[in-house]
């Protein structure tokens, strides 16, 4: 059949703007190198002339520069267009990956929106609420328990004044067991012996004592 009839070309793929501003920029990269050529002929020809005197020859050099100089003018119009159309294809391009990425986001968020209604119909508020109200049920009872365990037996029934009155006692008592006067008849009591068992001696009043600073009695 492909004999008979042949065999069709392929589609070409559509036109890309990516493809046509690389293009672009390519032709306009091609003119720019051309300009610098024409400049440089310029340059030379405009050396020239600075050396001649006026005459046909100069004036020949002249209009040869003046030809290049047109055609650099005609370079520089068409790098301009090429300049404008890709400024135009890129302004282009970005609108349109703009559209591409809304349109992206937007499909997403139907997406997210249609999985949370589908998620949010297997929830039930009112299992929600009677899961609080069993909860709280359950801590209330808990803490009833925690009362129970901590219940003290056997406490005697005491008012409130006796407890204050015996609490003031119980201050008095503190202070009584505080009291160290008792050690002063330990302070004053004798010292020991400093001399030789025998010997007399007075004390600071003039009273005749023992060894032990005790008052001698008088034999009678």
């Amino acid at each position: 059949m492909n004999r008979l009839f042949g065999r069709g070309k392929p589609k070409e793929p559509p036109p890309n703007l990516t493809d046509c501003i690389s293009n672009v920029d390519s032709r306009g990269e091609s003119i720019e190198k051309k300009i610098a050529k024409l400049d440089a002929e310029l340059i030379k020809y405009k050396d020239q002339m600075k050396k001649m005197r006026e005459g046909p020859a100069k004036n020949a050099v002249k209009q040869k520069a003046m030809r290049v100089l047109k055609q650099k003018k005609m370079y520089e119009t068409q790098r301009e267009n090429l300049a404008q159309q890709s400024f135009n294809m890129e302004q282009a391009n970005y609108a349109t990956q703009m559209l591409k990425d809304t349109k992206t986001t937007v499909d997403a968020m139907k997406l997210g929106v249609k999985e949370m209604k589908r998620e949010y119909k297997k929830v039930n508020i009112d299992d929600i609420e009677n899961l609080q109200d069993d909860l709280e049920d359950m801590l209330d009872q808990a803490n009833e328990v925690q009362e129970a365990l901590g219940r003290s037996y056997g406490m005697p029934e005491v008012d409130d004044d006796e407890l204050e009155a015996e609490l003031d006692a119980l201050g008095d008592e503190i202070a009584l067991d505080e009291d160290t006067s008792y050690l002063d008849d330990a302070v004053k009591a004798p010292n020991a012996p400093t001399k030789e068992p025998g010997t007399e001696s007075t004390n600071e009043e003039g009273v005749l004592v023992d060894e032990f600073g005790l008052p001698k009695i008088p034999a009678s």
